[in-house]
């Protein structure tokens, strides 16, 4: 009697050493794949550039080099020298180092601030001004905790982002991220690995303080509302993170500008250029930048040479450059070595 091929939980029982690390290996890259690499969000995105590519007769796409360029819509959409350039390799190892990490500083340092802070502002609130007035949670409601979280988290990576820059010791570790000589979807998530939970916390806070303040106003569980908020700013920073770190220009009119970060705005955010330097530093709104003098809205197919700019380039171009450059500079800056550190002004 011939016999028959082992299926369903029994061949899980003869799965050997290697097509089980296989399974685990893939399971965990499909658990962290970036929210904008799924297929809702680059099918938009796609969606989005073609229709750009159309109105614009092939105008519209930036090359490696920054500058704008007519072309067909498959190198429009894919250009390969981008997307084959040393940076965006680069990209991806830096990712998943970022990743490989991730797990040992994810639960100490950043899920537990939420929980407290949430917990912090709602004491606080209830000592200084008594009971909240217990409202009922509605999607009016749930729209305005929405609005708030996002312009505090807004207002917190602005500051973050701010103070990156303008100090020589937190700007060793960005300039990782404004290493990138070209700008794919996976750019936005080019950081050192020490840069990831300082951004985590500041969101971590965010969170925490509108939670507590709209549950000392709510009288029931805003838990739905929290999930709702969430899902919202999944949505909202999947396809913002996408497109600002893609290389179509895609623009905002002058007046919504003024208000939200079209996605060609970060392109001068990238550019070397001094008139773009410490551009743009908010996520998602213009509010901060404008406030601050900060906001640069650019003129359509405006040059924006991406990365650090020929003084300092070559020494952030491999993944072992962008993994150790911050403890060089901050080695020089001990010993005094002022004349090989970079400065801000210099990418």
């Amino acid at each position: 009697m011939a016999s028959q091929p082992l299926s369903g939980p029994t061949a899980d029982l003869y799965q050997g050493p290697f097509n089980e690390l296989v399974t685990t290996l893939w399971q965990w890259l499909a658990d962290n794949l970036p929210r904008d690499l799924t297929w809702p969000v680059l099918s938009v995105t796609l969606l989005i550039a073609t229709a750009i590519w159309l109105l614009r007769d092939g105008h519209g796409a930036k090359a490696a080099d920054g500058r704008e360029r007519k072309t067909g819509l498959l190198q429009f959409l894919l250009p390969r020298d981008i997307f084959t350039h040393p940076s965006a390799r680069v990209d991806v190892a830096l990712y998943l180092f970022e990743r490989l990490i991730r797990p040992f500083w994810v639960l100490p340092f950043v899920v537990a601030i939420a929980p407290v802070t949430e917990h912090n502002v709602m004491t606080a609130l209830d000592n200084t001004l008594g009971t909240g007035p217990q409202l009922e949670s509605s999607y009016a409601w749930m729209l305005l905790y929405s609005l708030v979280t996002l312009l505090l988290y807004d207002a917190l990576f602005y500051l973050i982002h701010y103070v990156e820059h303008k100090t020589p010791a937190l700007w060793a570790i960005h300039k990782i991220h404004h290493s990138a000589e070209v700008l794919t979807p996976l750019t936005r998530y080019r950081e050192h690995v020490i840069e990831g939970p300082i951004y985590a916390i500041g969101a971590a806070l965010a969170y925490g303080i509108a939670g507590g303040i709209f549950g000392w106003l709510f009288m029931d569980s805003i838990a739905q509302a929290t999930l709702f908020n969430l899902g919202f700013f999944a949505v909202v920073f999947g396809f913002n993170g996408s497109f600002r770190h893609y290389h179509v220009a895609f623009h905002y009119p002058k007046w919504l500008s003024r208000w939200l970060h079209s996605p060609v705005m970060h392109h001068v955010h990238h550019s070397y250029l001094p008139q773009h330097h410490d551009k743009n530093l908010a996520a998602v709104t213009s509010i901060w930048d404008r406030l601050f003098g900060t906001l640069y809205i650019p003129e359509k197919d405006e040059y924006t040479p991406w990365g650090l700019g020929p003084g300092q380039q070559q020494h952030y171009r491999s993944f072992v450059q962008n993994t150790v450059g911050p403890f060089r500079e901050w080695y020089l800056m001990i010993i005094g070595d002022h004349r090989n550190i970079s400065k801000e002004g210099d990418h």
